[in-house]
């Protein structure tokens, strides 16, 4: 270089430092694009994790509880106070406030645990009358659970408009709180809280393709007296098998995906397996796997959603020993 002569990039030069440039912000870009990609399929599948355990969780619970009645020893021992009736009742037409009743009204039966296997519109309303034929996923299972909380509540905690039972060990009187004049001897009070599980083809609004886990439950603040709870959305489908001890032997001899009533007194377990997926598709992702849950049809989905399938086996106890202590075994 001569003395007091600058120069500067030739165009070649600059050229090739141009394509450089605009090859590393490319790569940069696409890593951004790719980071931001994956962050959501993550974020899709945590949340369909979450959901997925919480559901699961749900029904376990109340499951298990099937049929207890706290401190009493025989469910014909709990009456309905005279001023307690459903505005829209939720079980078999022709039954009134059957979901006060822990018994069949032409069998006798306890009707504690009751169940559709792989429901359609049509058997899901003519179970539970409170279930509009429209919203069932089809061929996913339905179960209703009848029982009360765990524990006692205080008489100071009662909630207004919510059904108790007040009890003395020998007989029970359900009511909706406030209760004029209840059962002699010493009280507690227990909470009813009755459930009926089924798969909604919708989340928000009809027709939003997003299935998920609801449920019926009794709610007096309104004049209906049922209310529907969504707790889980992306749960595509429900299976329940139900272990029978049919010998006695205190262990379920055999599972049963759609059990009599009759069968259901022998209840000693049920194995819940919960489909679960995500609420967007990842188009960089395709699920072809097979899915064979208990006796639903046989799926293959082939496409863009993330599913977890969860099973768990729950044992029942309050069922059978309710039924064997009402016939004497």
């Amino acid at each position: 270089m001569k003395n007091g002569t600058q120069t500067g990039f030739t165009l070649t030069e600059l050229m090739i430092a141009m394509v450089l440039g605009v090859i590393l912000a490319g790569g940069v870009v696409n890593l951004f694009v790719v980071g931001q990609r994956s962050f959501r399929a993550d974020e899709n599948v945590a949340r369909m994790q979450d959901q997925g355990r919480f559901a699961i969780n749900e029904i376990v619970k109340d499951i298990r509880m099937a049929g207890y009645i706290g401190e009493l020893v025989h469910p014909v021992s709990i009456v309905p106070d005279a001023g307690l009736v459903t505005g829209t009742d939720c079980g078999v037409p022709g039954q009134p406030d059957w979901i006060l009743r822990f018994f069949d009204a032409i069998t006798g039966e306890i009707n504690s645990l009751t169940a559709v296997d792989n429901a359609t519109g049509a058997t899901a309303a003519a179970s539970f009358s409170c279930i509009n034929a429209g919203e069932v996923l089809p061929q996913t299972d339905i179960v209703g659970v009848k029982r009360f909380a765990g524990r006692s509540v205080p008489v100071a905690s009662l909630v207004a408009n919510t059904i108790y039972m007040q009890s003395n060990a020998m007989e029970g009187i359900m009511y909706k709180a406030p209760l004029g004049a209840g059962v002699v001897g010493p009280l507690n009070e227990w909470e009813y809280r009755p459930s009926i599980y089924y798969i909604r083809n919708f989340t928000n609004a009809a027709g939003d393709g997003i299935p998920s886990l609801c449920r019926k439950a009794l709610d007096f603040t309104a004049a209906t007296g049922i209310q529907t709870e969504c707790i889980a959305s992306g749960i595509e489908n429900l299976q329940i098998e139900y272990g029978l001890d049919t010998d006695g032997s205190g262990s379920a001899n055999q599972y049963l995906s759609n059990p009599t009533l009759a069968q259901f007194q022998s209840v000693i377990s049920a194995r819940i397996f919960l489909l679960a997926r995500t609420l967007n598709q990842d188009f960089a992702y395709t699920d072809d796997r097979t899915y064979t849950v208990s006796n639903a049809p046989v799926a293959t989905p082939s496409d863009g959603f993330h599913r977890r399938l969860y099973t768990v086996t729950v044992p029942i106890f309050n069922m059978r020993n309710r039924a064997r202590l009402m016939i004497g075994i």
